[in-house]
């Protein structure tokens, strides 16, 4: 999370005005979305398509283009999978450039802002957004309709039921946010509410179920903030620190931020919980994060675009650990793990705290075994059980109990 974001700040988002476009969708393509990777690829791409073709014509109508080819916009897309009560809810948020680039006559690119969006220009991305992916439901067999009908899970697909009925059990009670397991199978998850009101939610245009919001913008030259946004966006489903273990057994998982009929926590089944959890994990090779315009990896402008990492930065890690700099084929790009502990939490583990003097390998488990005991010899875990001796080459071994 925290090196995706550094990543975001210094080699990908530039410092110009961004703002963060949100796409919702129906909650039954939520779950068509949640394993049919080339679905929700295909409706990600419809909405980002309406948002580019958005800014382009704000661009030729307020800057005077002759073509809204010479408009460049950018953005990046995370996806998450998930909402505050731990639901399948597949949806997008789009970082996108808050305004456009034009290219000069010397080929040097010129970025021009553009002004907030309207509610009718934001009501008219929502509106073709579900016009082209009631296109795509129906190339895939499906229409727009009957998901917002409300066509049981079974009806809008049988694949996923006829070869995973377990997963298939566990995304349709994620979607729907009811229980799997226990007295309260079928049934919602148990809320804990109080009196009080929450604050009111900003104006958004739904068509259809597709629910679009424009509303937060950010000045992309603070940097700090560039970061914590996409901290956010890129944040795990669920915060241990905010997950306790009740008398009964129950698990209760407090948010973040309290709902506006006052609902603060929920109550989960332990195995309810590890459903919800298999429901979060993405399809296999479904990039979570996407690039578009003159933000993408292939775009010609992208090199005028995007900014360089700082001077004081160091560079990505060029391998896992020291003791395998023999390794050639062990390569990381991330930045190093003690970099990003300082850059969050403020403390330098790479120096003593006694002798501030640097801090040296001493020993590297990296098999279970040696794990387990290094930790007993530590103290910070029982000892493990003694393993058996393998018997010698070309000798049976048996087991003798005394009488």
């Amino acid at each position: 999370m925290t090196d995706t974001a550094v990543h975001m700040v210094e080699s990908v988002l530039p410092e110009v005005p961004l703002r963060q476009w949100v796409c919702s969708l129906p909650w039954r393509l939520r779950y068509l979305c949640g394993f049919d990777r080339v679905l929700c690829s295909e409706v990600l791409n419809a909405f980002v398509s309406e948002v580019m073709r958005a800014l382009r014509f704000a661009a030729k109508r307020v800057l005077g283009l002759a073509s809204v080819e010479q408009a460049h916009p950018g953005a990046v897309t995370f996806v998450q999978r998930f909402d505050s009560a731990l639901r399948l809810n597949v949806h997008f948020h789009t970082l996108a450039i808050d305004g456009i680039y034009v290219e000069e006559d010397d080929g040097a690119l010129a970025f021009h802002a553009l002004p907030e969006p309207t509610a009718a220009e934001v009501h008219d991305v929502a509106r073709r957004t579900a016009g082209r992916v009631a296109k795509i439901l129906k190339r895939h067999g499906r229409s727009l309709e009957g998901l917002c009908e409300g066509a049981s899970d079974s009806e809008q697909n049988d694949t996923l039921s006829d070869e995973q009925l377990a997963l298939a059990s566990c995304y349709g009670a994620a979607a729907r946010g009811v229980g799997l397991f226990g007295e309260r199978a079928g049934e919602p998850t148990l809320r804990l509410v109080r009196p009080e009101f929450g604050r009111d939610v900003e104006p958004v245009a739904e068509v259809l179920g597709f629910n679009v919001h424009a509303k937060v913008a950010i000045d992309g030259r603070d940097r700090n903030r560039v970061e914590r946004v996409c901290r956010y966006l890129g944040r795990p489903p669920i915060a241990q620190d905010r997950l306790e273990q009740q008398g009964d057994g129950r698990l209760r998982y407090t948010m973040k931020k309290q709902w506006r009929d006052g609902t603060h926590a929920l109550v989960f089944e332990p195995l309810d919980l590890l459903a919800r959890l298999c429901a979060m994990i993405p399809p296999p090779a479904f990039h979570m994060i996407r690039f578009h315009g003159v933000l993408s990896s292939h775009a010609r402008l992208r090199s005028q675009v995007v900014p360089h990492p700082p001077a004081d930065s160091p560079p990505a890690q060029s391998r896992q650990l020291d003791l395998f700099a023999d390794n050639e084929e062990l390569r990381c790009v991330r930045k190093p793990w003690a970099w990003l502990v300082r850059h969050v939490f403020v403390e330098d583990v790479s120096r003593c705290p006694k002798c501030s003097g640097p801090m040296r390998w001493l020993e590297v488990a990296s098999t279970p075994d040696a794990i387990a005991n290094l930790l007993a010899r530590h103290g910070l875990a029982p000892a493990p059980a003694p393993r058996t001796r393998a018997p010698p080459k070309g000798q049976m071994l048996f087991t003798f109990t005394r009488a």
